[in-house]
């Protein structure tokens, strides 16, 4: 029985894994932490089969009992990390256990958090870097800060910590959601800004502390799709990630569907995305 692993229970999600699962050899495990992008729906009246306009809450609960009653297992746990084993099979990581898989699809939606902090975007790629186990090289012996409270956020500063002189977590403003390690600081005050001439230099807080740091690592909120595909070398262009015309990435058993591949971000999309990706899987796996 082949293992197939959809990060994501929205609607490509949800699509996908309904013809994974019917294929009759592929056991589907869907890993979400939230329905994502339709909890913010409160209307949506252009999608085929409904008379009447249908919260996002609602689409997402139906389309969570049709999985259900198919088969699909369901873990609510937050992706944090995707790798692989020795096999170079991969390997996802949460904040609870690790899971092994012959082939992933990653549906979770397009967004990347980020924050209205001075000098953010514009340090991008010059110190400000969205992926902690791509740039820690950079890093190496270096003091560096994580923006995030949260698992993912902690998941990354531990990444850096192996390799850097020293990590700060900076919350801007919040609680730490999570335990720090003792050696891991936090920085609980409001960020102004992101310093530095060619390259990131310092940060500003709101009481006038400066501290002064070589990279921000962004890890805002949960990963995203585009988020755990960098960590792998999956191709992202313009924050999207790169597939084929079978949703297939530039690494052949990792597939991407929904908002995160691009294009208009509709129901019906995603959708047929879904299904165009679990196709495609259930063809990959056949060989």
């Amino acid at each position: 029985m082949k293992k197939v692993i959809v990060i994501g229970s929205g609607p490509a999600g949800i699509s996908a894994s309904l013809y994974l699962q019917r294929s009759g050899n592929i056991d589907t495990t869907i890993i979400s932490k939230g329905m994502g992008a339709l909890e913010k729906a409160e209307k949506i009246e252009n999608f085929y089969g409904f008379e009447t306009a249908v919260t996002g809450a609602e689409l997402h609960k139906r389309g969570v009992a049709g999985a259900k009653n198919l088969g699909v297992q369901f873990l609510e746990e937050q992706v944090v990390s995707l790798n692989f084993d020795e096999n170079f099979k991969p390997i996802v990581e949460t904040d609870k256990n690790k899971y092994t898989a012959d082939a992933v699809l990653l549906a979770t939606g397009s967004a990347r958090k980020s924050a209205d902090i001075q000098g953010l975007k514009e340090f991008e790629g010059k110190g400000v870097s969205y992926c902690a186990v791509c740039d820690a090289f950079f890093y190496k012996n270096k003091d560096v800060a994580v923006l995030g409270n949260g698992e993912y956020a902690l998941h990354e500063a531990l990444v850096l910590a192996e390799t850097s002189k020293s990590v700060t977590m900076l919350s801007n403003g919040f609680d730490a959601a999570i335990d720090i390690p003792e050696n891991i600081r936090l920085i609980k005050k409001k960020m102004i800004s992101v310093n530095g001439e060619n390259t990131v230099q310092s940060v500003t807080f709101d009481d006038g502390e400066i501290l002064n740091i070589s990279g921000v690592f962004v890890a805002l909120g949960v990963a995203g799709s585009t988020d755990l595909a960098r960590k792998i070398g999956v191709e992202v262009s313009d924050n999207k990630i790169v597939v084929n015309d079978d949703m297939q990435t530039n690494i052949p058993f990792i597939f991407a569907a929904g908002d995160c591949t691009g294009g208009i971000l509709q129901v019906s999309k995603a959708v047929a995305d879904g299904a165009k990706a679990a196709l495609a899987m259930i063809r990959f796996l056949k060989k």
